[in-house]
C-alpha cells in the first residue's frame, strides 16, 4: 500500500510532499506573504465558527453537487488555477491535476502560468468543464489571443486576477534562492541534491516554463519578475468591461474582498465574484474570507454567484464557506500537497479525502442536500 494511499487528511499529504519536495519548492507551496499572519489565520478562522444540526433527518440520499460559472460539478469545490505545476510533479503536472479532475468529476482551472498547454490538459479532461485564469497584461493582444486558443480547446469560463497587481513578498523565496523556472546556485543545488528522486526527474523532464506563452519574451526574468514588469497596473473598472466582453461567456473576477468592489464586477459584466485572499500569498493580516462572505453575499444577492477560497484543508471548511453565502469553494495548496505526495494518485487522495468528509459532514448536519446549506446552523463561538 503506497504512503498516499494511506494519507487520512490533507496534512498527511502535506508531510509527504515535504519529504518528497526540495525545501525551496516545498516552500514555495507552503510560504506565504510578509509574516504569513493571512496564511495561519485563513486556516485557523475556520475554528471559530460551530455547527449546530437538524436531527432526525432523513439523509441516505447525500447529493453534494453544485454550479460553477454555469456548470455542474459533482462536488461543491473545484480546482483553483495555480501556476507551474510541473514544479511539484516535473512530469505531468498540471496533466496530473486535470486527470484527477476528470475522475472526480469537478471542474479544472488552469492558469495563465501554468506550465503545461491549454490543448493538453483539455485533452486529459474531456468531459469535464474547464476554465481559463488571465491577469492583466499590458499588451491586450495576449490575452485576445489566449482566449481565442481557449474556446477553441473547450473552456468555457473565465477568471480573471485582480489582486495580483504586483507580487506579494514571500519571503521564504528569496532566502532560499528560488525562482521560477528555478535557477541553479549554491542553495538551490544542495537543496535539491538532498531529494535525489526530485532531482531524477527534473533532469529526465523537458524544462519548465509558461507552456502557454513561449511567445512572450521574458528576458529570462523568473515568474515574479515578469509579474511586476508585463502586468498592468493602470487597469481600472472601466476596462473590466473590455475583459468581459472579450470572452462572451461565464465570467468571474478572482481576488474581491470589499462588498463595494463585488457589486462593481457584477455592473460591469461578470457573472460570479470569487473572494479570495490569493492564499495569503499577496497582502499579509488580511481579513479571513469566511468573515466578508455575508455582507458580499447581501451586497450581490441571491442571484449571483459566489466563489470563495482560502485555507481549505478540510470538507468542514468546504462547508463553512458554503454556510457563510458562496456557491461553490476552489481548492489550491489541498490538491497541491497531494499533487507533490503522489502525482495524480495524491491529487485524487487529496479529492477522495475532502468528498468523503463533504458527505460526512451533511449528513451529520442533517443537509441531504449541499444547496440548502446555510447560516442557520453556524455560529460564531469566537469574535
Amino acid at each position: 500500500m503506497s504512503r498516499v494511499s494511506q494519507a487520512i487528511n490533507i496534512s498527511d499529504l502535506r508531510a509527504l510532499a515535504k519529504r518528497r519536495l526540495p525545501r525551496m519548492v516545498f516552500d514555495y507551496i507552503d510560504g506565504g506573504a510578509e509574516d504569513e499572519v493571512t496564511l495561519r489565520h485563513s486556516v485557523d478562522r475556520f475554528a471559530d465558527y460551530g455547527w449546530q444540526w437538524n436531527s432526525l433527518v432523513d439523509s441516505s440520499q447525500i447529493d453534494t453537487s453544485t454550479t460553477v460559472l454555469g456548470e455542474t460539478i459533482a462536488q461543491p469545490f473545484f480546482i483553483s488555477p495555480t501556476a507551474a505545476s510541473r514544479l511539484f510533479h516535473p512530469r505531468k503536472g498540471e496533466l496530473a491535476v486535470a486527470a484527477a479532475a476528470q475522475k472526480a468529476g469537478i471542474a479544472y482551472s488552469v492558469s495563465t502560468l501554468g506550465s503545461q498547454t491549454l490543448e493538453d490538459i483539455a485533452a486529459v479532461a474531456p468531459d469535464v468543464p474547464k476554465f481559463i485564469q488571465i491577469y492583466v497584461w499590458k499588451d491586450r493582444g495576449i490575452v485576445r489571443d489566449f482566449m481565442a486558443r481557449a474556446k477553441e480547446a473547450g473552456y468555457t469560463g473565465c477568471i480573471l486576477t485582480v489582486d495580483a497587481t504586483v507580487a506579494g513578498l514571500r519571503e521564504r523565496d528569496p532566502r532560499n534562492g528560488f525562482s521560477i523556472p528555478p535557477s541553479i546556485n549554491a542553495k538551490t543545488a544542495t537543496q535539491a541534491m538532498a531529494k535525489p528522486g526530485y532531482l531524477f526527474d527534473m533532469f529526465t523532464s523537458s524544462p519548465i516554463g509558461p507552456a502557454n506563452f513561449e511567445s512572450v519574451d521574458t528576458g529570462g526574468r523568473d515568474v515574479m519578475a515578469v509579474i511586476n514588469d508585463l502586468f498592468d497596473r493602470t487597469m481600472c473598472w472601466k476596462d473590466l468591461e473590455w475583459f468581459v466582453n472579450e470572452w462572451g461567456g461565464p465570467f468571474a473576477v478572482k481576488g474581491l474582498s470589499t462588498a463595494a468592489d463585488a457589486r462593481r464586477a457584477v455592473d460591469s459584466g461578470a457573472s460570479a465574484v470569487w473572494v479570495s485572499n490569493h492564499g495569503g500569498r499577496q497582502i499579509d493580516t488580511s481579513v479571513p474570507v469566511i468573515d466578508l462572505l455575508p455582507e458580499i453575499r447581501a451586497a450581490v444577492g441571491a442571484g449571483v454567484e459566489i466563489i470563495a477560497d482560502g485555507g481549505v484543508r478540510r470538507g468542514a471548511h468546504v462547508l463553512k464557506l458554503l454556510a457563510r453565502g458562496a456557491n461553490s469553494v476552489a481548492l489550491g495548496r489541498a490538491y497541491l500537497f497531494g499533487l507533490a505526495a503522489g502525482g495524480e494518485a495524491g491529487v485524487t487522495r487529496a479529492l477522495d479525502i475532502l468528498a468523503t468528509d463533504v458527505t460526512r459532514g451533511l449528513s451529520l448536519l442533517g443537509v441531504p442536500k449541499v444547496a440548502d446549506l446555510d447560516g442557520t446552523l453556524l455560529r460564531l463561538c469566537r469574535p
